[in-house]
């Protein structure tokens, strides 16, 4: 059910719009599971990309990008709400997946406080972790139908990187 190594190995490009409809998993401390069902997404490609945070390359913020898929990838915004992404592809091409949304909850901020996240799950291994991870929803029969748009926020990227429709939603 756990979504695999091989899942996150891909180009972000193929992962990001597969993860619409997937079931975000957090198992606190204290025993409980929250599970979200991912329904909106962003893609962010490698130090190309001026959009993506690798963009200024190599740094202690943007490391775990350049590792292999399924790393948990958070950062702090605004100094309050810390965003969640998930790596892919190959070791040393930095990519990412931001989760957006969810079915559940609206807002990567809103996303970020509801699973109680902060900066220990920064290259946190989905794979193995037990504390976050991401499944395949059993009770979605087919892939839900996806729209496209350009990321939101990143308009310091010039118009090229940030009109690039890397912005998937599911309709679920």
């Amino acid at each position: 059910m756990r979504l695999s190594r091989h899942f996150f190995s891909r180009d972000v490009l193929e992962v990001a719009p597969e993860l619409l409809g997937k079931t975000l998993v957090r198992r606190f401390e204290n025993g409980e599971i929250l599970r979200l069902t991912i329904n909106e997404v962003e893609a962010y490609r490698g130090e190309e990309d001026l959009g993506c945070h690798a963009s200024k390359g190599r740094t202690p913020r943007t490391e775990v990008m350049y590792h292999r898929g399924g790393l948990v990838y958070v950062y702090l915004i605004y100094g309050m709400y810390w965003l969640l992404n998930f790596t892919t592809g190959r070791e040393g091409i930095p990519q990412a997946v931001l989760i957006r949304g969810s079915v559940e909850i609206e807002g990567p901020g809103r996303i970020g406080r509801a699973l109680k996240l902060d900066k220990s799950f920064y290259g946190e291994d989905s794979i193995s972790s037990n504390r976050l991870w991401i499944e395949n929803n059993k009770n979605l029969p087919e892939r839900p139908k996806i729209i496209t748009s350009p990321r939101i926020g990143i308009d310091y990227a010039g118009e090229n990187w940030a009109g690039k429709h890397w912005r998937f939603v599911g309709i679920l």
